[in-house]
């Protein structure tokens, strides 16, 4: 069935349509559809090139949306939201983290995990919900989604526009490997700079 799906989505980036497919799509995948929305930036940015702007723009804000989609269905929907939750595998995660936040140790591990299930192949929308479920600042967790898929979003745009096939090649075999390593770099960064201007 993923296969399918994942054909599907390669197939909906040359429609005529696309932009607003994409837009569907990332608003889906940030809330419970399992295919990401860079099967579709990737090749759209390849065949509409001086687009790669739009493209980034329109996956960032739909997904953020999705997200606060996400959001809402773990804070008012806990069975559907647990059903999502489960089908990834994360319920005994999400169970120690509610436990982690009560005990008030849960607040900086929970922002750094946000961000890299934007930024990384971790399943965004397991992130979303179960932000809801611990009733999680909207507010911080709007811009985290922001930040997060915006920076992937622009870097997949970007390198698309750059490199093309190459890139493309890139992101079926290494990109899975690459992201989480970036991720964790610009965690890492981020945190010594705080720490510095403190």
């Amino acid at each position: 069935m993923l296969i399918k799906l994942y054909q599907k989505s390669l197939q909906f980036a040359a429609h005529k349509s696309s932009k607003k497919i994409l837009a569907i799509v990332s608003f889906l995948e940030s809330s419970f559809f399992p295919i990401p929305p860079d099967v579709m930036i990737v090749p759209m940015v390849i065949a509409k090139k001086n687009d790669y702007l739009k493209i980034f723009l329109i996956a960032t804000l739909f997904s953020t949306l999705g997200g606060i989609l996400g959001y809402f269905i773990g804070l008012y929907f806990l069975d559907v939201g647990m059903n999502v939750v489960e089908f990834y595998g994360y319920e005994d995660k999400v169970l120690d983290l509610k436990e982690s936040l009560t005990e008030g140790t849960g607040l900086y591990i929970w922002l750094v995990t946000l961000f890299l299930a934007g930024f990384t192949p971790l399943p965004f929308k397991v992130f979303t919900i179960t932000s809801g479920m611990i009733g999680f600042n909207l507010f911080i967790f709007f811009f985290i989604c922001l930040l997060s898929r915006g920076l992937r979003f622009f870097i997949v745009s970007y390198l698309s526009f750059k490199f093309g096939n190459t890139f493309n090649k890139f992101m079926q075999t290494e990109a899975a490997k690459w992201f989480t390593i970036s991720g964790i770099l610009i965690v890492v960064i981020a945190g010594v700079i705080y720490f510095l201007a403190k």
